[in-house]
């Protein structure tokens, strides 16, 4: 098992984006850091990050790594008080950023216990790209998001999952032919309209690639960028569409909306909280994603 050294070290690389950053974080020589990567590296039998002119890029097991210990460490640091923030860290600004439902119905709740600490939420709400090139822009300090971040100065810590659920309103749902939807899912799918987040169809999409392995044919019937406003349409009849498990949950008790696909597997989708790699430590900041971490343990996303 791999001492708590070289764990910290670790994820300050992650979170930093880089051997420099780490080693001004954890008060060592890059050598030093470079030194205890590679041993971590070593007892895991494989490679944690790729060096490149980015800095050090997280290897896909670099980021199962990163959202199994961080909120971990995280809390042991703050249980010895070494987290350094202290008070002042709750007096603190952070201006963050996400998609409006996730924001409303999850993360600004989790939130608001602390502003009674003294911390300052400035909010913004948007689609993934556009606040994540404002977040590499540095206009944000933080964005929670559905998409893994792939610009070059923003690194992103996995903290939540959520399942998503092929739904629509039971009139629709009883034109689906329930043999050939066995055989035939895209074609017994195929006249249903959509209803989705954007006209791209972000979530549709990768729902109909990952169970059914291509795009979806179907007619686009409405878009609007808050996932609230999807299930409303969805509700009053004007397409299907996929939603996450916790959004339809309360409509599908009612009988408004039925699923219309069982996967064999339950198609995940990771929330990550994102910031710039090697930006100056932001105690604030670093309050707002513990506590994420830690109340996103019971949000039941799935």
């Amino acid at each position: 098992m791999p001492d708590l050294g070289l764990l910290a070290t670790f994820l300050e690389i992650y979170r930093g984006g880089s051997i420099t950053a780490a080693a001004a974080r954890r008060g060592l020589s890059q050598p030093a850091v470079s030194g205890q990567l590679a041993r971590l590296e070593e007892q895991f039998g494989e490679p944690l990050f790729v060096r490149s002119r980015r800095g050090a890029v997280p290897t896909e097991r670099a980021y199962e790594l990163a959202r199994r210990i961080g909120t971990h460490l995280d809390e042991l640091n703050d249980a010895l008080g070494s987290a350094g923030e202290g008070q002042a860290g709750h007096r603190g600004t952070v201006h963050l950023a996400g998609p409006s439902d996730l924001m409303a119905m999850r993360v600004v709740p989790a939130l608001a216990p602390l502003t009674a600490r003294g911390l300052r939420l400035r909010i913004t709400l948007g689609l993934a790209e556009e606040l994540l090139a404002a977040l590499a822009a540095a206009r944000v300090d933080l964005v929670v998001s559905a998409v893994r971040p792939r610009l070059e100065n923003v690194v992103a810590t996995p903290f939540a999952d959520e399942e998503f659920l092929l739904v629509g309103p039971p009139g629709l749902a009883r034109t689906v032919d329930q043999g050939r939807l066995a055989e035939e899912p895209v074609r017994a799918l195929a006249h249903l309209p959509l209803v989705a987040y954007g006209e791209e169809l972000p979530i549709v999409r990768r729902y109909w690639r990952s169970e059914f392995g291509r795009r979806p044919p179907n007619p686009l019937a409405v878009t609007v960028p808050d996932l609230r406003a999807v299930l409303a349409a969805v509700i009053a009849g004007a397409g299907v569409s996929v939603l996450p498990r916790y959004l339809a949950e309360p409509a599908l008790a009612s009988g408004s909306v039925e699923t219309l696909h069982q996967p064999q597997v339950r198609p995940l989708n990771t929330l990550y909280l994102a910031a710039r790699a090697g930006a100056p430590a932001n105690p604030a900041a670093a309050v707002v994603r513990r506590q994420l971490a830690e109340r996103s343990r019971e949000w039941d996303l799935l």
